[in-house]
């Protein structure tokens, strides 16, 4: 009951040999296995071969570093896993909006990108009370910062609800990669979300190459390791500044988004872009790092270590800056569990997730990164988590020049598997990043799913919010960082 199909990260499924089982057997299925520790990676829909459509649900069992997929068939509607299981609130309004199937006894299936016209408007929850006001802020920001909408009700300064409606950023991205791959597809990828660029190509390069049987050499799979490290210190580094900024404490705030750049131009030395655009490719990379380049990496990474290192250990040496810190936007272990968070985010609250230890893959299956926990589910936690995973980023890429394989960076990938699925899991800066490929029989996508973190950890910002002063808001939003358009895609 509790599994379907068991599988690894990266491996390919037969589609012949998903066994669709019916809808209660389904709900009881999952259930069963999120009560026992699994939790939902992926949750979506397709049109099914006959009438109706079916729906698939990708369950991560992190104890056992494995996956896990359950199917089955419906016509427009379905009993609901919101009200026994939270996790599964967004995918069902997300299927619920793309396809029209109704997940009945679901408590409030309000638009997840798709408003009517004029865009944002919906029926918010509203709370009573003599004392109660509104406050509503976005979609439109000072600055520059993506579009989406915070509504909060509020008992004088303290926020009794904070409700977060997005999807102004809304692409049709999924839609566009079925009959895929083609010559974009690699670009799409890395534009999901832009500052996580190379998460996201790594999670696709790893899916062509299992959908094509072919395995990246070991040299390309350390340089892809080394990228998505140069990524995670260059974002953790900059939130961290960021965060310091929000608090008033310049020091940190200036000499941060400095040191940004410096991890950034890192990523450039190897393929001349800041982002890592055009680095990663299916079957390797396409840019090579010779020895005299790896060793300027080095020095440069020591140079940046120690001067991140000095403007951040300023931050847990004044008093004023963790007074406003601690204690602040706190999110307990058990709602971070129930919604199914991941990331730093969960890593803040006591939740050892990370991908990299979990469902290692390329170099790390033979190099892994200790996960960095906290314990309060804090503004503070969630700041110092960063800070651990900045010195064990390092750390790890210091490991990998100095014992760098040598060797092809590429190989060719062949045609993809037809009639098949498989699903990436890759540990992006902010978290899982998840990727659901299924075939046709011409070996095409005929679907394609894309799980970015912050689809998870949304709701754990809203959660957090609560019973704070509304003016704590631009610091828990920040310590979360959770992208826009990732979500939105």
């Amino acid at each position: 009951m509790d599994r379907n199909v068991f599988f690894r990260n990266g491996e390919v499924i037969r589609l012949a040999s998903l066994k669709k089982e019916p809808v209660d057997e389904f709900r009881k299925g999952v259930l069963f296995a999120i009560r026992n520790g699994a939790r939902i990676a992926a949750f979506f829909a397709k049109p099914g071969d006959r009438d109706g459509f079916e729906l698939f649900l990708i369950l991560a069992h992190d104890s056992e570093g494995g996956l896990s997929v359950h199917a089955c068939e419906v016509g427009d509607r379905y009993p609901a896993l919101t009200p026994d299981c939270p996790q599964a609130h967004l995918f069902e309004r997300e299927i619920r909006e793309q396809w029209g199937i109704v997940p009945e006894g679901h408590p409030w299936l309000k638009p997840v990108r798709f408003y009517p016209s004029p865009p944002g408007v919906c029926d918010f929850f509203k709370v009573e009370g003599e004392s109660v006001h509104e406050v509503a802020v976005g979609p439109v920001h000072a600055g520059i910062i993506e579009p989406g909408h915070f509504r909060f009700q509020c008992d004088g300064e303290t926020v009794l609800h904070l409700e977060i409606a997005l999807g102004f950023q809304h692409r049709g991205v999924e839609r566009s990669l079925r009959g895929g791959p083609g010559k974009r597809t690699l670009h799409t990828m890395e534009t999901l979300a832009g500052d996580t660029t190379i998460g996201h190509a790594a999670a696709y390069c790893q899916m062509i190459e299992a959908l094509s049987w072919c395995e990246a050499p070991v040299p390309a799979q350390a340089f892809r390791a080394i990228a998505l490290e140069l990524e995670r210190l260059a974002n953790h580094t900059g939130d961290l500044g960021a965060l310091a900024g929000d608090i008033g404490y310049l020091p940190t705030s200036s000499y941060c988004g400095r040191i940004r750049g410096d991890f950034l131009n890192m990523t450039a030395l190897f393929c001349g872009n800041r982002f890592g655009r055009g680095w990663l490719c299916p079957g390797g990379v396409a840019f090579d790092g010779d020895k005299p380049r790896r060793g300027s990496l080095s020095e440069k990474l020591e140079t940046a270590l120690k001067d991140v290192r000095s403007a951040v250990e300023l931050l847990w040496q004044t008093p004023s800056v963790l007074a406003r810190m601690e204690e602040i936007g706190t999110l307990s272990k058990e709602s971070c569990e129930a919604l199914g968070l991941v990331g730093p985010a969960a890593r803040a609250c006591g939740v050892s997730r990370d991908v990299r230890f979990d469902f290692p893959s390329g170099i790390y299956r033979f190099s892994q990164i200790p996960v960095s926990v906290g314990a309060k589910g804090d503004v503070f936690s969630r700041a110092y988590v960063r800070w651990l995973e900045i010195q064990r980023s390092v750390e790890f890429i210091r490991e990998q020049i100095e014992n760098f394989p040598e060797g092809a960076v590429r190989k060719p990938c062949g045609a993809l598997v037809p009639d098949a699925m498989a699903c990436t899991l890759t540990e992006g800066w902010r978290g899982e990043i998840c990727h659901v490929a299924m075939t046709d029989s011409r070996g095409l996508f005929c679907q394609y799913k894309i799980t970015d973190p912050s689809f998870h950890n949304w709701m754990g910002l809203a959660l957090a919010m609560r019973d704070q002063q509304i003016s704590d808001f631009p610091l828990c939003n920040k310590s979360f960082n959770l992208s826009y358009c990732g979500h939105d895609l």
